[in-house]
């Protein structure tokens, strides 16, 4: 048992809402009660990062603590298999199959991209295909642009990357199942039927073999701004966050067919969403380090209900939220600021769940704005129902916005910044962050990616795909390690780059 499984099973009080029980060995929960957030990161147990040239284009594109090394793959415009570009906007991933060809280990990964709708790019070509219309979004006209791609890395090596879905739009996150698939999230709510178009905000399964993948939606999922999707294995329920800003619920899809194979998600299920037991319409907008709420769930009536009115403050008269999170909330659901990455622990039996703008910050000058802060991470304990806020920053440098999460085999927790840049010790730049048992952060990587033409012209990337410039302020996105723990598998969403980082992890947390 980990310091996090403590905390949730000993530190708090099962069955109350709000109050944290000061355990045996007290001192430290008591100190996270008392604290608000946290201020500063810890030194990291790797030790401090520096930039590190790339193996693959001898590029300095990340700062790595010593010992550690990584390969570059998949740049945004790189031919694939088929001939035809990488897509752009990297985001969301996860290993879908992992075995021996030849004596060495072969992984196979599924790559979110969320691209909207783009000219240039257009239609990712792959076998499965949603909406393939001409469509016009925010003045562009073109394809919907996102989708997915797998990817294939064996012994040391990165192998192949083929299309898998295609027609699909601003594919965040998403998440794998054990049957070795990947649940590709959209998080948008457009519908594009006046332009002969379908609508979207859909979750779509796709499988490690894409000819098999039919990009047909699981609606039943729900129709949001959809981010991120993990299952608990001992129930075969799927929990699924929501990203769209105060308006952000907390769901549960329970299936009709719990098959562990492609394609039973699609037969349908019953979609569900978070409540805090004994307090109508929760707001968990600005919690503190040890708050804890036991939850139950309502029924959705109508998943696929398109975006309703949503007045509750702090919004203005018109805003539009998803069907589903209006139908919750007019039943007492609760509402998070934005849910990010969700991942499951199989060491603990516990769900790490991210909320990227939690706490108070600063909306076009004013300050003090509610759901415009640095971010929380939650725990659920799916067997006592429970929510707990294991941490949340106060000041950008201890956690700047985190979004995607994953945890190592070995139950170390990862954060994947988004906030738009952080100064620190070791410079500009977006970074991974390790998440301590005692709920600190620490400092494992950092994007260090700037380009000019000669940079470009050095590695053989495609100036149409790759612009120019600083990027050191652009999202880290869909950490994953490798089933061994070997390999951390991870992206630089813009421009557009993924990575192999190896080293050695048994210094550390990780």
């Amino acid at each position: 048992m980990t310091g996090f499984d403590q905390m949730n099973r000993r530190g708090f009080l099962k069955g109350t809402t709000g109050a944290l029980l000061a355990a045996p060995l007290g001192g430290l929960y008591v100190r996270q009660a008392m604290a608000q957030g946290r201020m500063m990161p810890i030194a990291s147990p790797y030790g401090p990062v520096r930039p590190v040239a790339d193996r693959t284009t001898g590029l300095e594109l990340l700062q790595l603590p010593e010992g550690f090394s990584y390969q570059s793959f998949g740049w945004a415009g790189d031919p694939m298999d088929d001939g035809n570009p990488t897509p752009f906007e990297h985001d969301g991933m996860g290993v879908v199959g992992s075995r021996m060809v030849d004596g060495e280990q072969e992984i196979t990964l599924i790559r979110n991209h969320e691209s909207t709708v783009r000219p240039m790019a257009g239609l990712i070509r792959a076998p499965g295909l949603y909406d393939t219309a001409t469509l016009s979004d925010d003045g562009e006209t073109g394809q919907a642009a996102g989708g997915t791609t797998t990817l294939v890395y064996r012994g040391d090596q990165w192998v192949s990357a083929r299309p898998s879905i295609g027609g699909t739009i601003n594919n965040c996150a998403g998440g794998v199942t054990p049957w070795g698939t990947w649940l590709t999230c959209e998080e948008d709510k457009a519908d594009f039927t006046e332009d002969g178009g379908l609508p979207h905000g859909y979750v779509f399964e796709v499988s490690a073999d894409p000819a098999e993948t039919t990009g047909q939606p699981i609606k039943d999922m729900g129709r949001m701004d959809h981010e991120a999707v993990a299952l608990d294995p001992a129930t075969g329920s799927l929990y699924l966050t929501e990203d769209d800003r105060n308006q952000a619920g907390l769901y549960k899809f329970v299936p009709v067919n719990t098959d562990q194979r492609y394609g039973a998600l699609a037969e349908g299920g019953a979609l569900f969403m978070a409540k805090v037991v004994g307090e109508e319409g929760a707001d968990l907008l600005d919690p503190a380090i040890g708050d804890s709420h036991r939850i139950e769930w309502v029924a959705i009536e109508d998943p696929d209900l398109p975006p309703q009115p949503f007045t509750e403050a702090p919004f203005e008269e018109g805003n539009m939220a998803s069907g589903p999170f209006k139908q919750g909330r007019d039943l007492g659901a609760l509402r998070f600021s934005r849910l990010e990455g969700i991942w499951y622990s199989d060491t603990e039996k516990l769900f790490y769940i991210v909320d990227t703008s939690a706490g108070r910050g600063e909306d076009d000058g004013e300050p003090n704005v509610i759901g415009r802060g640095e971010g929380a991470v939650w725990t659920y304990d799916p067997a006592s129902e429970t929510l707990a806020c294991i941490w949340k920053s106060d000041n950008p440098v201890a956690g700047n916005n985190p979004d995607n999460i994953t945890v190592s085999p070995r139950g170390g927790v990862l954060l994947c910044e988004d906030g738009g840049g952080v100064e620190d010790e070791f410079g500009m730049g977006e970074r991974l962050l390790g998440l301590t048992p005692q709920g600190e952060t620490y400092v494992f990587a950092k994007n260090n990616i700037t380009l000019d033409s000669e940079r470009l012209e050095r590695a053989a990337k495609n100036p149409a795909f790759i612009e120019a410039g600083d990027h050191r302020e652009n999202e880290w996105a869909g950490a994953t390690f490798d089933p061994t723990g070997r390999v951390l598998f991870v992206n630089i969403q813009t421009p557009g780059i993924t990575f192999a980082i190896t080293g050695p992890w048994d210094k550390g947390m990780l």
